[in-house]
C-alpha cells in the first residue's frame, strides 16, 4: 500500500467533499480516500499499482481539478497560493461592492431615475451588473456549471441560482415591464441588480476572511518547514561548495561549522560536537557529539566543526517525517467528521427543494406581489443554507489542534487518536523507560571495601549484555576491569565466573541458596530495605561468602510524578504494567502516586492485560516505549509511546511524545478534550444557524411580525458563519495546558 495526496480545485463545501471522496474511493484498489476542506487535499491509501493519473482523472470527472502534493516545496507552494487566492478574492470583492453599493444606497436616496421612467439607463446598468457578476462571481458560476455537467450540487449552485436568479428577474421586469400589474409597480418592478451584486461582494469578504483564519491554522507546518536548513556545504573535488537542499545526495559528506544548522539526517564522520536537539526532544541541553554518533538534520551545532555522511535526504529525514505525520493526521477524519459530511453531501439538494418549495408556497398563498415574495424568500433560503461552516467545523479544530500538539512535541497519526483520547478513562504506564527512564544506575555498595568490590562485580559483568550490567560497567569508569573466565548467566538468579582465581556469584539470594551459601539477617534486612525503595540488590559472593550488596535502580523519569497527579486531576485511573517483581513495582508505584498495578507480567500477556481492562468497560490509553509494548499498544484505545523508545513502538502508537516527558501525556489528553468541545461549539453553532436561519429567511416571520429577511442579509450571514466556525476552532492556538 501506498499513500497518494492531492491538491484540489475547485472544492467549496462539504458537499464536494463528499462527492470527491465518492470518485476517489470508486477507482479500483483504493482502501481509503479521504478529503480535507480546510487545506484543499485528499489523501488515498491504495496499492502501488494505483497510478496518480488514475486518481486525477476520476477527480477530474467529478468536476474538479487535482495535482500530486509531493514534498515540503509543495506545501510552501500551496501556502504561497492560498496567499494569492486570498488576494484575488479581495480585489473581486472590492470590484462588486464599488458596483453594488452605489445601487443599494439608491433605494434609500433615490437619486437614480425609477426604472419605469429611464429603463434605458437601467438595462446599462444591469449589463454592467452583469459584467460585474461575472469578474467578482465567476468562480460560483464556472463551479455551478461543472456541478450540473456532472449531476450534483453544492454551494457554488446555490449562489449561482440565487444571484442569477435575481438579476434574470430584474431583466426581465425591465424589458418587459407590462408583465407586472400597474397597481403592483412599486414593490414588484424593483430590481435586484443591488441584491446580486452586494451578495457576490459579501460572499466573496467572508471567503477572503475564511482563507486568511485558515492560513493560521497551518502556522505549526510553517513552523516546522522554517526549521529547514536551506543550504549545505558539501565536500565535492575535495572542495567545500554549499549546494541546495534538494541537491543532497545519501552518501555526501557535509560540513556544518558552529552556529549552523544540521542540513539533513547522518552520521558522523570526523570532529566532535555539541548540538543542540531541543526542536527534536525539547530537551534545552546540547547533546554530545563524537565520531559515529547520529546528527538528525534542521538541530544546531552548538560549538565545534565537523564532517559527517548524509544517510537520510529529502522525505526520508525525521524532520520531514514530523512533517509528514502531522499532515496525514490534519488530512484525516474523526468519526464524527465523517457523520457531518453524510449529512451535508444531501443538504444542498434539500436546500434546493426547500427553495423551490418556498417559491411555491409564496406564489400559490403569499400576497400581492406574490412573484417578489417568492423570489425574495427563495434567493434568502439559497443564501443562508448553505452548509460551508457545517463542512469546516470539524477538519478545522482538527487542523489547529494536530499542529498546537506538534508545538508541544506531540505527534498524532490520526484524527480519530484525539478524538478517543479525549473519552479515556484508564491510562496505563509501562514502568521501565516510562515511568522510570530505562538506564539503570548503581545507587548502593555496601561492602568492607566498597571499590574492591565494584570492581570484582565488573569483571564479572564484563561479559553480560543485561542493562543491569552496563550500570555496573558505567559505574567502574574506564578502568579495565580483571579478566573473567567460566562465565555462567543463571536465568532469573544471577551470574558466576572466576575472576583472579576466586569463584563469584552475583545475584539474588535464590542464587545465593542455589549454592548453599548462607546468610545472616542482617544481609536479608539490607536487601529488602533496598527492595523496598524500588532499587535491585544483587549480593557478591567470593569462594562461598558473601562480601557485599550492590543496588541498583532505573531512576524516575523527572516530572513523573507530577504528570500522574496531572492525570489524576482530569479524573483519570492512572494503572502501572510491568514485568517487574511486585514488591519493586510496587515501590515504585508509591513513590509516584499510583495506587493499582499489575507487576510480574510476561511482555506477550500485556496486551490481555489491557484487553481485560476493556472489558471491564474502560477506555484505555497504553503508554510504552519498547518492542514488547507493541501489541499492547495496538490494542489500547489509544497508543502513546514515548519518542524515545523504539521504531516499532512509534509505529504502533497513535501519539508519539517526541520529548522524553509524561507531561505529553497530560497535554495530549487535555488538548483531545478541548479540541472535542470545540467541534461540539462549531457543530452547535453550524445546526443552529441552518436550522433557524432556513425558517426565517423562507419568510416564518412575515405572518407574525410582517418581516422578510433580505437576500442580502442573508448572504452576509451565511459569509460570516463560515468566519465564525475558522475564528473559534483558531482560538485552539491560544491552547496552555494548566499548571
Amino acid at each position: 500500500m501506498q499513500t497518494h495526496r492531492l491538491a484540489l480545485d475547485g472544492l467549496r463545501c462539504a458537499g464536494c467533499v463528499s462527492r470527491v471522496e465518492a470518485a476517489l474511493s470508486g477507482v479500483d484498489g483504493v482502501t481509503q480516500a479521504t478529503v480535507n476542506l480546510v487545506d484543499r487535499t485528499a489523501t488515498i491509501q491504495a496499492p502501488a499499482s494505483v497510478s496518480a493519473g488514475s486518481l486525477i482523472a476520476a477527480v477530474q470527472a467529478a468536476g474538479y481539478d487535482a495535482s500530486p502534493v509531493q514534498g515540503l516545496e509543495n506545501i510552501a507552494e500551496q501556502q504561497a497560493g492560498e496567499e494569492r487566492h486570498m488576494r484575488t478574492l479581495l480585489r473581486r470583492f472590492v470590484v462588486a461592492a464599488c458596483a453594488g453599493i452605489p445601487l443599494l444606497l439608491n433605494m434609500f436616496f433615490d437619486f437614480l431615475p425609477a426604472a419605469q421612467e429611464q429603463a434605458a439607463i437601467w438595462l446599462l446598468i444591469g449589463l454592467l451588473t452583469l459584467a460585474t457578476m461575472l469578474y467578482s462571481g465567476r468562480h460560483f458560476y464556472i463551479g455551478a456549471w461543472r456541478g450540473l455537467r456532472h449531476h450534483s450540487a453544492t454551494m457554488d449552485t446555490l449562489i449561482a441560482t440565487g444571484t442569477g436568479a435575481a438579476w434574470l428577474y430584474s431583466m426581465v421586469i425591465l424589458l418587459w415591464p407590462a408583465i407586472i400589474p400597474a397597481s403592483l409597480a412599486g414593490m414588484a418592478g424593483h430590481t435586484w441588480f443591488d441584491a446580486a451584486l452586494v451578495i457576490i461582494a459579501l460572499i466573496n469578504l467572508g471567503q477572503a476572511l475564511e482563507v486568511r483564519a485558515r492560513g493560521k491554522t497551518s502556522e505549526s507546518i510553517r513552523r516546522l518547514i522554517g526549521l529547514q536548513a536551506s543550504t549545505a556545504r558539501v565536500l565535492r573535488d575535495q572542495q567545500e561548495v554549499d549546494i541546495p537542499m534538494a541537491e543532497v545526495v545519501v552518501g555526501d559528506v557535509i560540513r556544518v561549522r558552529p552556529g549552523e544548522k544540521v542540513p539533513v539526517d547522518g552520521e558522523l564522520l570526523e570532529g566532535s560536537s555539541t548540538v543542540d536537539e531541543s526542536m527534536l526532544t525539547g530537551e534545552p541541553m546540547p547533546v554530545r557529539k563524537q565520531v559515529g554518533d547520529r546528527v538528525v538534520g534542521s538541530t544546531i551545532n552548538i560549538a565545534g566543526s565537523f564532517l559527517y555522511t548524509a544517510r537520510h535526504v529529502g522525505a526520508d529525514t525525521v524532520l520531514a517525517h514530523i512533517i509528514e505525520m502531522v499532515k496525514n493526521a490534519q488530512a484525516s477524519k474523526p468519526r464524527i467528521g465523517r457523520m457531518v459530511d453524510r449529512v451535508a453531501g444531501v443538504f444542498v439538494p434539500t436546500v434546493l427543494i426547500i427553495a423551490v418549495l418556498t417559491a411555491l408556497i409564496w406564489l400559490n398563498f403569499g400576497p400581492e406581489p406574490r412573484i417578489s415574495f417568492a423570489l425574495v424568500a427563495a434567493m434568502s433560503v439559497l443564501m443562508i443554507a448553505c452548509p460551508c461552516a457545517l463542512g469546516l467545523a470539524t477538519p478545522i479544530s482538527l487542523v489547529v489542534a494536530v499542529g498546537k500538539a506538534a508545538e508541544f512535541g506531540i505527534l498524532i497519526r490520526k484524527g480519530e487518536a484525539l478524538e478517543r483520547a479525549s473519552k479515556l478513562t484508564t491510562v496505563v504506564l509501562d514502568k521501565t523507560g516510562t515511568i522510570t527512564t530505562g538506564k539503570p544506575v548503581v545507587t548502593d555498595i555496601l561492602a568492607d571495601d566498597p571499590d574492591q568490590l565494584l570492581r570484582m562485580a565488573a569483571a564479572l559483568e564484563s561479559g553480560s549484555e543485561h542493562p543491569l550490567a552496563a550500570a555496573i560497567l558505567a559505574r567502574a569508569g574506564d578502568p579495565a576491569p580483571l579478566a573473567c573466565e567460566s562465565f555462567q548467566a543463571i536465568a532469573g538468579q544471577g551470574i558466576g565466573g572466576i575472576v583472579a582465581g576466586q569463584s563469584l556469584l552475583l545475584g539474588n539470594m535464590a542464587l545465593m541458596m542455589a549454592h548453599g551459601i548462607g546468610m545472616d539477617d542482617g544481609w536479608r534486612d539490607r536487601m529488602q530495605a533496598l527492595a523496598a525503595e524500588a532499587k535491585t540488590p544483587m549480593l557478591l559472593a567470593c569462594d562461598g561468602r558473601i562480601m557485599g550488596i550492590i543496588a541498583v535502580a532505573d531512576p524516575i523519569r523527572e516530572g513523573a510524578q507530577e504528570a500522574i497527579a496531572g492525570l489524576q486531576a482530569q479524573g483519570l485511573k492512572v494503572v502501572m504494567l510491568t514485568g517487574d517483581m511486585r514488591k519493586t513495582a510496587e515501590a515504585v508505584a508509591a513513590r509516584v502516586g499510583i495506587r493499582e498495578l499489575f507487576a510480574e507480567v510476561m511482555p506477550e500477556d500485556k496486551d490481555a492485560t489491557i484487553a481485560s481492562l476493556q472489558a471491564a468497560g474502560e477506555v484505555v490509553g497504553m503508554v510504552g516505549d519498547g518492542i514488547n509494548d507493541a501489541p499492547a499498544l495496538s490494542r489500547a484505545d489509544v497508543g502513546f509511546a514515548m519518542g524515545a523508545g523504539t521504531d516499532v513502538a512509534i509505529a504502533s502508537a497513535d501519539i508519539t511524545l517526541m520529548r522524553p516527558s509524561l507531561d505529553g501525556i497530560v497535554v495530549a489528553i487535555a488538548l483531545s478534550r478541548a479540541t472535542l468541545r470545540n467541534i461540539k461549539q462549531n457543530l452547535f453553532g453550524a445546526f443552529i444557524y441552518n436550522s433557524l436561519g432556513i425558517p426565517v429567511a423562507a419568510g416564518l416571520l412575515y405572518p407574525i411580525a410582517g418581516v422578510m429577511l433580505n437576500p442580502m442579509l442573508a448572504g452576509a450571514a451565511m459569509a460570516m458563519s463560515s468566519v465564525t466556525v475558522v475564528s473559534n476552532a483558531n482560538r485552539l492556538r491560544l491552547f496552555r495546558p494548566e499548571g
